[in-house]
């Protein structure tokens, strides 16, 4: 991810005295919609949370966004909600431009709740980048998914848990983690690192600082022939990342989900393995060239 992570000050700052207080409150609504041929949207926001101008670099049909938080991060009692929801025939690519960071806290814990509403025939790709957690962090990090018949979403996550390379490993606080598709999928996990059997088990993290999870979810179940290409699809992708792919793995956990994962020590590698899957789904499922967003070019 050398050509999208911008170093932030902040980085060297996660041992800086946590502020206590109320915490920063955030919100951002986007709603898509078709308009003949293109897909526009409409924010609101309040608080410090941004989406940039609207892109289209694969045409008027798809609509790039990137999110940006300018305080760079969240602490203790701060808190950012983000609703997209996408009307019948929308499509939208959302990403960010940097890590979402959830520093030290002095006693709250720090939010983030993310709501993806998908009607009917709409597809979405939540494409964030990772989310690194600090060593004495509290974090909730919650995202809940509605697909309607027809729908489809590609969607990953990627936590860092601390800064292992600049010796700030995660050896204090904890994150909570919630990925939720209510009656579909639900995984909700605590990751605290006084949790060693968690940390350290070969049965756990065995030892990695990075978890990876991408999804393809459809409102619509897929066909078994489907489902066993999309399966195929990501194992030859792992197979050209010998160094991850021990460590990783993907399964049809119900007719309308794929979920992949990986456990790795750093970012980078992860992300250039997800950016591969995704790019074969999309192909696979929408018929689509690979198309990153621009800022990940840059």
């Amino acid at each position: 991810m050398s050509a999208t992570r911008q170093p932030a000050p902040t980085d060297t700052a996660s041992d800086a005295p946590a502020v206590p207080g109320r915490g920063w409150r955030g919100r951002l609504a986007i709603d898509y919609r078709r308009d003949g041929e293109r897909t526009i949207s409409h924010d609101v926001h309040e608080g410090p949370l941004r989406v940039l101008q609207r892109l289209y670099p694969e045409g008027p049909g798809i609509c790039h966004h990137v999110m940006v938080h300018p305080p760079g991060g969240l602490v203790g009692g701060d808190e950012l909600q983000i609703d997209l929801s996408l009307a019948s025939g929308s499509h939208a690519v959302m990403t960010t431009p940097g890590a979402a960071r959830f520093y030290r806290s002095a006693g709250a814990p720090a939010t983030q709740r993310v709501s993806l509403r998908l009607d009917e025939g709409a597809r979405l790709e939540w494409l964030p980048l990772e989310t690194i957690a600090y060593r004495g962090c509290l974090a909730h990090n919650h995202l809940q998914m509605s697909l309607a018949p027809g729908a489809q979403m590609i969607g990953w996550d990627m936590l860092a848990l601390g800064l292992p390379a600049a010796d700030q490993r995660f050896d204090s606080g904890a994150i909570e983690q919630r990925v939720e598709w209510p009656g579909v999928w639900l995984e909700r996990g605590r990751i605290a690192a006084d949790d060693h059997a968690l940390m350290r088990s070969p049965l756990g993290l065995a030892g990695q600082s990075v978890i990876g999870t991408l999804w393809w979810a459809s409102g619509t179940a897929l066909t078994s022939a489907d489902r066993e290409a999309w399966l195929d699809a990501a194992r030859q992708c792992f197979a050209d990342h010998p160094t991850l792919a021990a460590r990783a793995g993907v399964s049809a956990i119900d007719g309308r989900l794929v979920v992949a994962r990986v456990l790795a020590d750093r970012v980078e590698p992860v992300f250039g393995l997800w950016r591969q899957v995704r790019d074969r789904w999309r192909e696979l499922g929408w018929k689509l060239a690979p198309e990153p967003p621009r800022i990940w070019r840059t």
